[in-house]
């Protein structure tokens, strides 16, 4: 099953990588964005043709996210929230109309009609509208591209011979939640949401280790891991 944010990585020819940024209610249509492409706009694609693309092996699906913006506000300066919010504003406006918004022939006027409600130009939202799509579709993806000046926000990095946080009591070791991990984890999440009406997180993170890690169980994070960066990341999971 695929979903919203899932990414799809083509190889051949001419190598690319595409997000799901919407699917419809009757699971036959995606609109789908490619990552890394100048002027990128989003472009309708069957739902059944993007699966069978993975299927058939033409297209691997990523189990994390490298792209995915996420970041702790509090470490953050306050000019870069002030214009994470500024441009957020702007881009909720337009969310809020998808997928109109994804129809060529109604973006235009959508965006036409925003860029004059905020006082900003056409590019300038199609810029914000781009950085949206291509980080992951939330709020932190308008973030400035603070990454190569000091990286403020950025969760430390780890050391492969030295475990974060305190032992596990079941003396578990867990691995070093690092940007891959955590993407599984939020993968794991949103497909088992996506499968169960009631979500159980024990029953998640069972599922995610079979389904990602069930030939090396031992490499898989710690159910203390796995809770502890649903509640970091702001996972769409309940606390039980």
């Amino acid at each position: 099953m695929l979903l919203r944010n899932d990414l799809l990585v083509y190889a051949g020819s001419r190598p690319h990588t595409v997000r799901i940024l919407w699917i419809d209610s009757a699971a036959a249509l995606a609109y789908t964005y490619e990552l890394k492409a100048a002027d990128a706009l989003p472009y309708v694609a069957p739902l059944a043709q993007l699966e069978s693309d993975v299927g058939q092996g033409r297209a691997r699906l990523l189990a994390s996210d490298p792209y995915c913006v996420r970041a702790d506000p509090a470490a953050l300066p306050p000019k870069y929230l002030a214009l994470r919010d500024q441009a957020w504003a702007v881009v909720a406006s337009l969310v809020r109309q998808e997928p109109a918004l994804f129809d060529a022939r109604r973006r235009g006027p959508l965006v036409a009609a925003c860029a004059a409600a905020h006082g900003i130009s056409s590019p300038t939202i199609y810029r914000y509208l781009r950085r949206y799509w291509e980080r992951g579709q939330h709020a932190d993806a308008l973030l400035p591209d603070y990454a190569n000046s000091g990286a403020p926000g950025r969760t430390r990095g780890a050391n492969a011979n030295i475990k974060r946080g305190r032992p596990s009591k079941s003396g578990a070791v867990g691995l070093n939640a690092d940007a891959a991990v955590r993407g599984i984890i939020r993968a794991a999440v949103l497909r088992y949401a996506a499968m169960h009406p009631v979500f159980s997180r024990r029953a998640a993170y069972r599922q995610m280790v079979d389904e990602y890690f069930g030939a090396h169980p031992e490499t898989a994070p710690t159910y203390g891991q796995f809770s502890y960066w649903i509640e970091r990341d702001g996972d769409p999971a309940p606390p039980a």
